[in-house]
């Protein structure tokens, strides 16, 4: 069992980076919250880690904060949440708001998310709810992260890195690049991190 991962970053996307470890490069799967924690090439990293391990592969999830890891720990244990649906859950909002919209019972907010339809939401809402207001009290006091825009990057280089990040999650190029567009327009200087989160709510 992998605990976490220390040692440089030699490439990233907002949905995956490479880990170097003594030579050793591992990949592994990302949220937007940890792409934005790491510089390619820029010292030393930790990321802790989560495998899904199957008969057929053997998937890293990396989090620059204990903390995301363990929401993502919660959400799949929900019936119909994947590793591949947290990990979209924990790029569209912070570790930070989503523990408090599923703390709220947002509904609403969780039905927006790619691959969450109303029976999944409600389910969320219903296994988790309890289990997060007891074990992240902390954090749902804490200062709301979404209202915080990020102003970093030239536009037309967020704009590829929004639709490759966009691609990455599934949507079509030619969808993704005409919502990438329209956030750099109504947002100047909006951060890649901040076109993705906006983005996975507009699709």
């Amino acid at each position: 069992m992998i605990e976490y991962l220390r040692g440089t970053c030699v490439q990233r996307t907002p949905t995956s980076a490479v880990i170097d470890v003594h030579g050793v490069g591992y990949e592994v799967f990302i949220t937007l919250n940890t792409y934005n924690h790491l510089d390619e090439g820029q010292g030393e990293v930790k990321l802790f880690v989560h495998e899904v391990i199957r008969e057929d592969t053997h998937d890293l999830y990396g989090f620059a904060e204990e903390i995301e890891r363990r929401l993502f720990r919660m959400l799949i244990t929900v019936n119909s949440v994947g590793a591949s649906t947290a990990q979209v859950m924990l790029s569209t909002f912070t570790p930070t708001d989503l523990a408090k919209k599923i703390a709220n019972g947002d509904e609403e907010s969780l039905k927006a998310i790619k691959g969450i339809g109303v029976k999944t939401a409600q389910r969320i809402i219903v296994d988790l709810k309890k289990k997060i207001a007891k074990e992240m009290a902390e954090q749902l006091h804490a200062t709301p992260e979404e209202t915080l825009i990020e102003t970093s990057g030239t536009d037309k280089e967020v704009i590829e890195e929004g639709v490759k990040a966009f691609v990455a999650l599934g949507y079509p190029a030619a969808a993704a690049r005409k919502v990438a567009v329209k956030i750099a327009k109504a947002y100047p200087g909006v951060s890649i991190n901040d076109m993705v989160r906006m983005g996975l709510r507009m699709f």
